[in-house]
């Protein structure tokens, strides 16, 4: 038995895909949170292809960044003139390879290894020239399409652009991946022509030049959507849909509860343990890692954390690169940032933000608390309003408290500072010493009290209003003012019963003092 041919691979991922409208390439755009180029690369490698080019051009070097985890090569086409003048750019990075190649199109998220293995297998059968993965689908608008002879082989591809009326009523249509000869490849690209409607070299092409030389073809049939290709942002939506149910799904099959599946957002490389619950609108990003009988209440975005058992994660939380250990609590409304590692049983409460800091077994700040650059102890006690004040304006402090410490509402640490065990910080203390074991610390302050000042400042108050009032009148013109009204003395006629009667003013009689 003929040992198999080494396999590599070429990635084509220098086009920008004008139908997403966007100046960023189409490959790097996101689809459950991962680049699109990651789906093919992850792939290739879990079935051992090597080497692997990518082929590079609009925005070249965000595009290399993101294939940086898979120990990828590249090829550079500097200008954009088709497929085919693609793969035509990674023969100078290949010149020492001898095998076939995997020739794959970057957006094509759900392609799978096993389709890929099975091209291969087909390929290598067959003593191919070149071999591709073929689907038949119901709207094969905007794909090249198969087209056969009599006797049932691959003939050629027709660009859907390209077609004639008879070959758009085909259904069968190419996916995008190949499994060519690498020698062959290269001989062939440099017969293809510029002859369509784009003026482009088209990869397509090199299965007429192989029918046009006798060449063996072979073709393997792709199933459960590997041709999936995203061509507009339409598509992308549509894709990022269809993820979500396949991840959810299998989440759910896996013992995971999902109250709300269609605002459930799980990433491919998320991992959730047996028996917890994900409430409504939770975003789980990255490389995720839940435990088992958790509590994820909604509205969570929650990248590259570990939570370990029965943590409960409340409403309205974010959390970056943190660790939680059993049992802690977060929320309502909390951030955990970078660097930070609950204990077991830590309780975070609202409005409590922490950075780089790591709090101790049984301690709980539940209100209202920045814990920056800080490492607390256990069973300490972190009053509302607590903030470690870990920045000078040019460089960052660290802060150190102790086990079983009990820090009043109100307070801050200057940092670089250590509060030792057991010890006491008053409510309001401003902290910028070290405070020893057991020790009490605080800023002595002196409260007055002064009788009746309230109403002396209310009186203040209005009489304040009343001369900015006649000031404000005193501006205005004197046909503006707002005259007194003067009382009339003149006699007034009531009618009353069809006759008419005067009333004069009451006459007031004059008290005189006795």
């Amino acid at each position: 038995m003929s040992k198999p041919h080494p396999v590599g691979a070429i990635v084509l991922a220098a086009g920008l895909g004008t139908r997403m409208n966007s100046a960023q390439a189409k490959v790097l755009h996101h689809l459950g949170g991962r680049p699109l180029i990651a789906y093919p690369l992850t792939a290739l490698r879990s079935i051992g292809v090597d080497p692997v080019v990518v082929i590079v051009g609009h925005q070249a070097d965000a595009v290399r960044a993101a294939c940086a985890p898979f120990g990828v090569r590249f090829a550079v086409q500097t200008e954009q003139k088709g497929t085919g003048h693609a793969a035509q750019v990674a023969r100078t990075v290949l010149r020492d390879f001898s095998g076939d190649l995997l020739v794959i199109y970057g957006d094509l998220p759900f392609l799978r290894p096993e389709s890929l293995r099975r091209l291969i297998t087909a390929h290598q059968r067959a003593r191919a020239a070149v071999s591709l993965l073929t689907e038949t689908i119901a709207d094969p608008s905007g794909f090249g399409r198969i087209v056969r002879n009599e006797q049932g082989r691959v003939s050629g591809i027709v660009e859907d652009r390209d077609c004639s009326p008879a070959q758009r009523a085909i259904h069968e249509v190419n996916v995008g991946v190949y499994c060519v000869d690498a020698d062959f490849l290269f001989r062939a690209l440099e017969r293809v022509k510029p002859t369509n409607a784009q003026g482009e070299l088209y990869l397509t092409d090199i299965v007429a030049v192989a029918h046009a030389q006798n060449a063996r073809i072979g073709d393997a049939v792709a199933v459960g959507g590997d041709g999936s290709q995203i061509s507009s942002r339409a598509d992308l939506a549509e894709r990022e849909k269809t993820l979500r149910e396949v991840i959810n799904a299998r989440w759910m099959a896996a013992g995971v509860t999902l109250e709300d599946p269609a605002t459930a957002y799980i990433g491919p490389d998320v991992q959730i343990g047996r028996d917890t619950i994900v409430g409504p609108n939770v975003l789980l990003r990255g490389t995720t890692r839940i435990g088992q009988q958790c509590r994820l209440d909604g509205s969570a975005l929650i990248t590259n954390a570990t939570i370990h058992n029965k943590v409960h994660v409340k409403f309205g939380v974010v959390i970056t690169e943190a660790r939680l250990d059993d049992e802690v609590q977060v929320g309502p409304f909390a951030q955990l940032r970078p660097g930070t590692h609950l204990g077991p049983r830590v309780h975070v409460g609202d409005f409590v933000e922490t950075k780089n800091a790591v709090l101790g077994a049984g301690t709980k700040a539940m209100h209202l608390t920045y814990l920056g650059d800080t490492e607390i102890g256990v069973d300490t006690n972190i009053g509302a309003g607590t903030i470690t004040c870990n920045y000078d304006g040019f460089r960052k402090q660290r802060t150190v408290i102790g086990d079983r410490v009990q820090v009043g509402s109100d307070s801050q640490l200057v940092a670089p500072v250590t509060v030792g065990d057991d010890a006491y910080i008053a409510t309001g203390t401003t902290v910028r010493k070290d405070v020893a074991k057991g020790a009490l610390a605080f800023n002595a302050k002196t409260e007055l009290q002064r009788s009746g000042w309230v109403a002396a400042r209310r009186a203040r108050e209005a009489k304040q209003k009343r001369q900015r009032a006649k000031k404000a009148s005193l501006k205005q013109p004197r046909s503006q003012r707002v005259k007194p009204r003067k009382l009339s003395t003149k006699p007034k006629k009531v009618a009353a019963a069809g006759r008419s009667r005067t009333l004069r003013p009451r006459a007031t009689k004059r008290r005189t003092r006795r």
